[in-house]
C-alpha cells in the first residue's frame, strides 16, 4: 500500500472512531489474496488493539454456516429445494425450503420467541423448536426478502443432524481449520474486546453481557480476529480451496434475492449478502451484536477486501466504513487489470467456432479464451454475455449470466465442420436467418426481401 493511500485510509478511520465515539475499531484491506494495510484506533484493556484481537463478528457467523450447507449440497447430501422437515423432522418452518432459510427468502420471523435472545442464554434446538410451533414464519415461501435469524438456528441444527456433531464443531473442521482460521471460536479467547454500549448523550459506557446462544448461535454466535477476517475476505473474493468449489462459490455469490428495486443495490445470495457499489459488486455480511459491530466485503473483480470490527452497540458506527475504505482505493490507488497473455495452447477445431454468429438477426461473437472456456458476447444488438467450460466433446455448460447451467451444444454437418449452435432453445447461425438451418417455424425460401 502507498503511503498516501494507507494515511487516507488511517485518517478515514480515525474520523470514523472520533465522530461516532467508538471505543477500539479496527479496520483493514487485503488485495491480491494477502493483508496490505490495517490500522486501529482507541483502547483494548488499556492497549491498542492488533490484529490478534478477538470480536464478536455477529451474523458473519452466517456465511460460515451457509458454506457448510453449501458442502453437504456438493456432496450429495441434501438438495437446495428440499424442504428443511425432509432433513430435521418435526421442525416448525419444516415446509420451508434449505435455498429459502440460505437466502432470507423462506418468510421465517426474524427473532426468536421470548426475550431478546443477544442478550440471554440460549436453550436448546428442541427448546426453540417448541417455542416456535405456530409462530415459526410471518409471511408466505419464496414472495419476499425478510432477514431471519431464526431461520439460520435451524441451518445450524440441520448441518448438526447430517454431520453428527455441534454446528460449530462441524464448521471448525471443514471452514475454519483448512483456511488457518484458528482465533474463530464460539466464545471469547485472550486477547479480546469487552463488549460495550455508549451513552447517547455523555461520553460514558456500559457493558455489554455475551452469553452462548445455543441453537440461536448459528446466527451470530462467533468471534474472530482481523487476521481470521483477512482470511475469509480473501475466500470470500474467490480464493475457496479446499473448502468450496469455484463452480458453489459462484452459484453462491448470485442474487436469490434483492432488498430493493430492479435497480438493486442490496441482495443476497445462498449464504452471503450483495452490495452494488460504485461500479463493484460486492460479497459479504454485516454483524452486530450487543457490544459489536462487524462487517467483511469482498470485491473479486478488483481481488479487494475491506473489513472492521468494533466493540460498540448498534447504531456507534453510521459512517458506512466500509464502503468508504473501497472509495478510498479507488481514488488513490485503483488495481491495475491483470496483464494479458496469449494462451500458451490452444484446440484448433476451437479457433475456428470463434467470430460472428447470429441468433435470428441479432450478432454476438463466440470468443476462445486463454483458460480454454468459450465465451458468448453480445454485438451490436447488445444482449446476453456468458462464459461456458467444456462438458464432452462439443458440449459446454454455462458457467454465469443468463445461460448459466445451460448447454451449449456445437451442431456439425458430416464432414465434421460446425453447422449451428444449439442453446436452450435457440439456434446460432452464422448468417442471419439462413434457409437451411433448422430454425423453428422454417424460414421463407424466398429468403430476405426489398420494399
Amino acid at each position: 500500500m502507498l503511503p498516501t493511500t494507507a494515511r487516507a485510509l488511517t485518517h478515514r478511520l480515525a474520523v470514523e472512531q472520533s465522530h461516532y465515539r467508538v471505543p477500539s475499531l479496527l479496520a483493514a484491506v487485503v488485495r491480491a489474496g494477502k493483508p496490505a494495510w490495517w490500522d486501529a484506533r482507541g483502547r483494548v484493556d488499556g492497549s491498542a488493539p492488533t490484529t490478534d484481537t478477538q470480536y464478536r463478528i455477529g451474523s458473519i457467523t452466517k456465511t460460515m454456516v451457509g458454506v457448510l450447507v453449501l458442502r453437504l449440497r456438493d456432496e450429495g447430501k441434501l438438495d437446495l429445494s428440499d424442504p428443511l422437515d425432509r432433513h430435521v423432522p418435526g421442525a416448525a418452518m419444516g415446509n420451508r425450503t434449505i435455498a429459502q432459510l440460505l437466502s432470507h427468502t423462506a418468510g421465517v420471523r426474524a427473532e426468536s420467541p421470548g426475550d431478546w435472545w443477544e442478550r440471554t442464554e440460549g436453550g436448546d434446538w428442541a427448546e426453540l423448536n417448541t417455542e416456535l410451533e405456530g409462530a415459526a414464519t410471518v409471511l408466505p415461501a419464496g414472495r419476499r426478502y425478510h432477514y431471519s435469524n431464526v431461520g439460520y438456528a435451524a441451518l445450524g441444527e440441520l448441518v448438526a443432524r447430517l454431520r453428527g456433531r455441534d454446528w460449530y464443531d462441524a464448521v471448525r473442521a471443514e471452514v475454519l481449520a483448512p483456511l488457518g482460521m484458528d482465533r474463530t471460536t464460539p466464545a471469547p479467547v485472550a486477547p479480546h474486546a469487552t463488549g460495550w454500549a455508549v451513552h447517547p448523550w455523555a461520553d460514558v459506557t456500559l457493558p455489554e453481557p455475551a452469553h452462548d446462544h445455543g441453537a440461536m448461535g448459528a446466527a451470530g454466535q462467533l468471534w474472530s480476529t482481523a487476521d481470521d477476517l483477512a482470511r475469509w475476505a480473501i475466500f470470500l473474493g474467490g480464493d475457496t480451496d479446499p473448502v468450496l468449489s469455484k463452480d458453489t462459490w459462484e452459484e453462491m455469490r448470485q442474487p436469490a434475492t434483492v432488498v430493493d428495486d430492479e435497480t438493486w443495490t442490496d441482495g443476497h445470495g445462498l449464504g452471503v449478502q450483495l452490495r452494488r457499489h460504485n461500479g463493484r459488486e460486492l460479497i459479504g455480511h454485516g454483524g452486530a451484536m450487543p457490544g459489536f459491530i462487524a462487517t467483511v466485503w469482498a470485491d473479486p473483480a478488483d481481488n479487494t477486501g475491506v473489513l472492521f470490527l468494533s466493540n460498540t452497540t448498534y447504531g456507534g458506527i453510521r459512517g458506512q466504513l466500509d464502503l468508504g475504505m473501497l472509495d478510498l482505493l479507488a481514488e488513490h490507488e485503483p488495481v491495475l487489470p491483470e496483464e494479458w497473455l496469449p494462451a500458451t495452447a490452444f484446440d484448433p477445431s476451437l479457433l475456428a467456432l470463434t467470430g460472428a454468429w447470429y441468433w435470428g438477426t441479432a450478432s454476438i461473437a463466440l470468443h476462445l479464451r486463454a483458460d480454454g472456456n468459450l465465451e458468448l458476447k453480445a454485438l451490436a444488438h447488445g444482449g446476453r454475455t456468458s462464459r461456458f467450460r467444456p462438458e464432452s466433446a462439443d458440449t459446454w455448460i454455462g458457467l454465469d449470466g443468463y445461460y448459466a447451467g445451460e448447454r451449449l451444444r456445437i451442431v456439425r454437418t458430416p464432414n465434421g465442420s460446425a453447422d449451428h449452435l444449439e442453446l436452450v432453445s435457440y439456434i446460432f447461425t452464422r448468417e442471419p436467418y439462413p434457409p437451411t438451418a433448422p430454425i423453428p417455424g422454417g424460414v421463407d425460401p424466398a429468403g430476405w426481401h426489398t420494399r
